[in-house]
């Protein structure tokens, strides 16, 4: 457990934010909660009593460095990541203690991995980006199948989501990612990015039961393309989303999430189903819970644990498969995901 230790979290008044607050106190930490709108953090505070609120911004470092002072770690829930990521590292760089994000956004991923991997390993602060639904997760699960293969011919990721009601931030995020690609869309293929013009094919996937059979859409890459490659030999990442979830993602009148119990969390549903392939061997492994958004506050605040416990396997700048031991850490999240492992 936390044991009183503080732990920022910059972005704290965002939908993903405030549910990092919360899972934060219900283990033992003091969460710091920090941003660019002073109001809206008095406001968090309303709904955490006795919460510190350091207001920072992204292009202020000497406002981040009053954000950090004296935090064990740093969450980053601010998108668009990359905007945020960057700042929020160098701050996290400068105060020696680990930086985590939440970052969906796959270049402000590959951006993190390439540029501070030296800085941080010469530091010796742990720097892992994307631990969230999206990236952290799908690379736990594809390390859990892979298990004693050292390479492997192909990783799957299919999303089996019942909805998609994205939040501002999601649209926000979209939207940069959009214009850094010039609109073109990014797959991992023959052991790089490659970004094209081709249409998504639409296929099935046959997802575990009760879900079964479902149409989805091919190559909607998420930030699994670079978490799960950049440690893990494996020259083909593709990843498939039920084709509801996309079309409530594209429809520009879709509502964000709405709450549906005590916790906050929406009725939204999803499926994570990973297969890994080598030769004509196949391994698999699956992980379902209740909303996308909700359940990256336990991976990202079980990954602040687990680095401040000593409890990493890895240095410097490192994806939720190469820092974490995978089984393990989704054990760890029994009380918010069920995980199955089929090798």
């Amino acid at each position: 457990m936390g044991s009183g230790q503080m732990v920022a979290v910059f972005g704290a008044y965002g939908h993903t934010g405030r549910f990092v607050v919360a899972e934060l106190l219900d283990r033992g930490f003091v969460p710091v909660a920090s941003g660019r709108d002073a109001g809206k953090l008095r406001a968090l505070a309303e709904s955490f009593p006795g919460l510190d609120v350091r207001p920072a911004s992204a292009d202020d470092p000497a406002s981040l460095d009053r954000a950090l002072a004296g935090a064990a770690a740093v969450v980053n829930g601010a998108g668009p990541f990359a905007a945020t990521a960057a700042p929020v590292i160098e701050a996290a760089l400068r105060a020696g203690i680990p930086y985590v994000d939440v970052a969906a956004e796959i270049e402000a991923n590959a951006d993190t991995l390439a540029h501070f991997a030296e800085r941080a390993r010469d530091a010796g602060v742990a720097v892992v980006p994307a631990m969230a639904f999206f990236g952290g997760l799908g690379d736990l699960l594809a390390t859990a199948a892979m298990g004693d293969w050292t390479a492997a011919d192909e990783v799957h990721v299919a999303y089996g989501l019942s909805s998609w009601r994205p939040t501002t931030g999601t649209r926000a995020s979209g939207a940069v990612s959009h214009e850094r690609r010039d609109g073109r869309r990014v797959r991992f293929t023959g052991g790089q990015l490659e970004y094209h013009q081709d249409a998504l094919p639409s296929l099935k996937w046959t997802f575990p039961e009760p879900m079964g059979v479902r149409p989805v859409i091919g190559e909607f890459s998420m930030a699994d393309v670079v978490t799960i490659p950049s440690h893990l030999a494996v020259p083909e990442v593709r990843s498939y989303m039920t084709v509801e979830a996309v079309e409530d993602l594209s429809a520009p009148d879709t509502p964000a999430p709405a709450a549906a119990d005590e916790r906050g969390r929406s009725d939204q549903t999803f499926l994570v189903d990973v297969v890994v392939r080598s030769g004509g061997e196949e391994r698999r492994a699956t992980a379902s819970g209740r909303d996308i958004y909700a359940v990256s506050a336990p991976l990202a605040v079980e990954a602040a644990d687990r680095i401040l416990n000593g409890r990493t396997r890895a240095t410097g700048v490192a994806s939720a498969g190469a820092a974490f031991d995978a089984v393990d850490f989704l054990g760890a999240l029994s009380a918010h995901l069920s995980f199955d492992l089929h090798r």
